[in-house]
């Protein structure tokens, strides 16, 4: 970031190899950059480097914004090339989710600085810093102070999921079919084709609970470290409920990727249209063609005890989902019945009015299905992980999706346009919104400093790129 946001050097950087100790590397900062101040922090770092980094236009966003990518290597550097084999970093895929910006311009002023640390790897690093600039403005409201879980409830936004850009991959599967590529989404395959590239990560984060990651292929070799880098900075993984059901295990907290094909077969196994509820598919089925290695890094804002807690309870594990699928039920009622108040007066159509419109149906189709999983579990007590990870994610989408609820009615009572309809509907939805603001506070843990967040970030993605740059890749599509 900028020096305004940054209150300190690096620490000394560690030689290549010791991933666990390059995760204390990134300086404290209490606020995440906004999109324009985080762009011209690499223009400083290009600036200050001009012979190692090279800004390029890959495209551009929905609403007209060009879109960049920052290479760093040695020489000339150019995306036009027929493929360097080297590495991309994609940051704000989710524009919710902005630990990668801090993460992806450490990486970018690292090698900048570190000969040792770019002729580890031997490759040039292609690093998008925000590819979805549109979304992330609509979360700035509360980049800079992430500790208030208020403050984020109330400015949180996240695209409908036609409007994602990691989702709006080309896909084809049985009765489903893609091909409404958005344009952000099209910048990042053409840097993918042009770079062929034998690592990519795109950068996320969750919400609350502990570390957790994805990868393309199982890599033994790799889920050491993985587990030895959050612990190093007293952060725990995530064992307990996994975020997609269908998602294959490797090991406790590492996942293979979230794999549409086998969405579709598993919303279809549970009585699911699943051609209605898929998107497209993501960057890392995109990029199998060139045996790239994928893979990501899940960090939580907040963190709690209970998140790898492996302790059984009283309730047994199928009691639990039930009541997370009670919960949810519950809660898309509520809002399902606010917004099919609201949405004859509603005149904006707003990205948040958009993505509702999609969210909230979902809560009570996500209730069925987890009362479906339930009845399939095997009989055995829950552990406190799955408990808290069931709990939490009620709270988290409440405040989520209650949110975006509230910033759609209140575009149109800023507007002038809100009838005294659409003025009920936004008191009494402000009312419950409020307790379940008050309810998850506690539950969803306490927040964690965004240097240690994005270090883990930066030190996983440091260990799978070393494991990727030992791989037999040939950069050839398949």
């Amino acid at each position: 970031m900028t020096a305004a946001t940054s209150e300190q050097s690096a620490p000394a950087m560690p030689s290549p190899g010791n991933w666990v100790r390059h995760a204390a590397t990134v300086p404290e900062t209490h606020a995440y950059p906004a999109v324009d101040e985080l762009l011209a922090s690499f223009r400083q770092l290009a600036a200050a480097h001009p012979g190692l980094v090279t800004e390029s236009r890959i495209g551009t966003s929905t609403l007209g914004e060009p879109l960049y990518c920052f290479t760093v290597g040695e020489g000339p550097a150019s995306l036009t090339t027929d493929g360097d084999g080297g590495y991309v970093v994609v940051g704000g895929v989710h524009p919710n989710e902005p630990v990668g910006a801090v993460t992806a311009l450490h990486l970018a002023t690292a090698l900048c600085e570190s000969p040792e640390l770019r002729g580890h790897f031997g490759g040039a690093w292609h690093i998008v810093p925000c590819i979805d600039p549109d979304g992330a403005r609509l979360n700035e409201g509360w980049f800079a102070t992430p500790t208030d879980k208020r403050n984020y409830g109330r400015h949180f936004y996240r695209p409908a999921g036609n409007e994602q850009v990691e989702w709006t991959f080309p896909f084809a599967y049985k009765k489903a079919w893609f091909d409404r590529v958005l344009p952000e989404t099209l910048a990042l395959m053409r840097l993918l084709d042009a770079t062929r590239p034998r690592f990519l990560t795109t950068l996320h984060n969750c919400e609350a609970g502990g570390v957790y990651y994805y990868m393309n292929r199982p890599a033994p070799e790799l889920y050491g470290v993985l587990a030895e880098i959050p612990a190093s900075l007293g952060m725990p993984l995530a064992t307990g409920e996994p975020e997609a059901a269908h998602a294959p295990v490797y090991s406790p907290a590492v996942y293979g990727c979230i794999d549409m094909k086998d969405a579709y077969d598993y919303l279809e196994g549970l009585g699911v249209d699943a051609a209605a509820k898929i998107a497209g598919s993501s960057s890392a089925a995109y990029a199998e063609r060139y045996g790239t290695f994928y893979f990501v890094t899940e960090v939580p804002h907040w963190s709690h005890p209970d998140a790898d807690d492996n302790t059984p309870i009283e309730r047994r594990h199928a009691d639990v989902v039930r009541g997370r699928a009670r919960a949810l039920g519950e809660a898309g009622a509520f809002l399902g019945g606010i917004l099919d108040a609201a949405n004859p007066h509603l005149t904006i159509r707003s990205p948040f009015l958009r993505a509702v419109r999609e969210f909230v149906p979902s809560l009570t189709e996500l209730a069925t299905m987890e009362s479906a999983r339930a009845d399939e579990l095997p009989d055995r007590p829950a552990t406190v992980s799955e408990r808290f990870d069931c709990e939490a994610g009620v709270h988290s989408l409440r405040v989520r999706f209650g949110g975006m609820l509230l910033r759609a009615l209140n575009a149109e009572v800023v507007a002038g346009t809100a009838t005294p309809e659409v003025r009920r509907c936004h008191r009494e939805l402000l009312e419950t919104y409020e307790t379940w603001e008050r309810a998850a506070g506690p539950v969803t843990g306490d927040p964690i400093a965004i240097s240690t967040l994005a270090g883990i970030q930066y030190g996983a993605l440091l260990a799978a790129a070393d494991h990727a740059r030992a791989l037999d890749i040939t950069g050839d599509p398949g």
